[in-house]
C-alpha cells in the first residue's frame, strides 16, 4: 500500500505569514531592522534552524543560534495560537485518504513544539498521528533525512511513499529519499524550479489549483498503491 508524507508549513496549512513575523520580529531584536517579506520567501522551505544559521553569519549577530532558535519559536507559537489556516482542498484530501486508511506522516523543518501545536490547533492530529520533525534527524531539507525518517516511523519502505511539497528544497529531497512527488508550490513562481521536474503530479498554480480529488485519484494510481 502507498504512504503519504505531507510537508506541513504551506502545504497542509498556511502558515508562512507567522513564520515571517516571528522571524521578522526575531531580527529586529538582534539589531537587524527591516526584514522583508521577499526576504523571508527565499528561505520557504528550508529549515528554521539553517535559516537562522545562515541570517546569524550574513548579519553578524553575536548571539549563539540556539537562542535565536528559541526566541523565534516562541514568537512563532504565540502568533500560531491565535489561528493557523488549513488549505480547504488540503483538508479534505487527508480527510479522504484517513477514511481508506492510508497511511500517512507529517514531515517538516519546523520544531516538534511547533508541529504539535499547528496540528492540535487545526484538529489534524486527529488525522495525522506520525509526525517528524528536523530536530529529530541529522539533515533538514533538501536532505531526504526526515522523509527517511517518516518512512520508518510508518514500516513503509521508502519506494512505495509520495510526497506532497510545496518548496523546490522538499521536491529535491523527495527525489533524494526514492518517493515520488506531488508538488504544490506555495510560491508559485518558483514552479519552474529543475527541482520540481521530477514531480509525478504538479499543480504549477498552487493552493488555488489544488484539487483533492485529481490528487486522491493520482495517488491511487501510484505504481505502488
Amino acid at each position: 500500500m502507498i504512504s503519504v508524507i505531507f510537508d506541513l508549513d504551506g502545504t497542509l496549512v498556511d502558515s508562512e505569514p507567522n513564520y515571517y513575523e516571528s522571524g521578522r520580529r526575531t531580527l529586529e531584536r538582534h539589531g537587524v531592522p527591516g526584514f522583508t517579506w521577499e526576504q523571508h520567501s527565499r528561505f520557504i522551505g528550508i529549515g528554521t534552524l539553517e535559516t537562522l544559521e545562515i541570517l546569524k553569519e550574513r548579519y553578524g549577530i553575536p548571539a549563539p543560534v540556539e537562542q535565536l532558535l528559541a526566541e523565534q519559536n516562541a514568537a512563532y507559537l504565540a502568533l500560531s495560537r491565535t489561528g493557523t489556516e488549513v488549505f480547504p482542498e488540503m483538508r479534505k484530501f487527508v480527510e479522504r485518504l484517513h477514511a481508506e486508511d492510508v497511511p500517512m506522516a507529517v514531515a517538516s523543518g519546523s520544531s516538534r513544539e511547533a508541529i504539535e501545536a499547528v496540528l492540535a490547533g487545526t484538529g489534524l492530529d486527529a488525522l495525522l498521528t506520525v509526525a517528524v520533525s528536523a530536530e529529530e534527524v541529522a539533515h533538514g531539507k533538501p536532505a531526504p533525512d526526515v522523509f527517511l525518517e517518516a518512512a520508518r516511523r510508518l514500516g513503509s519502505d521508502p519506494a512505495d511513499c509520495v510526497v506532497v511539497e510545496d518548496t523546490a528544497p522538499g521536491a529535491e529531497a523527495a527525489r533524494a529519499a526514492g518517493m515520488g512527488c506531488l508538488a504544490v508550490p506555495y510560491v508559485t513562481t518558483t514552479a519552474g524550479d529543475p527541482a520540481f521536474a521530477s514531480a509525478g503530479l504538479m499543480f504549477r498554480g498552487g493552493q488555488r489549483e489544488f484539487s483533492a480529488e485529481t490528487a486522491y485519484e493520482w495517488v491511487s494510481e501510484h505504481p505502488a498503491a
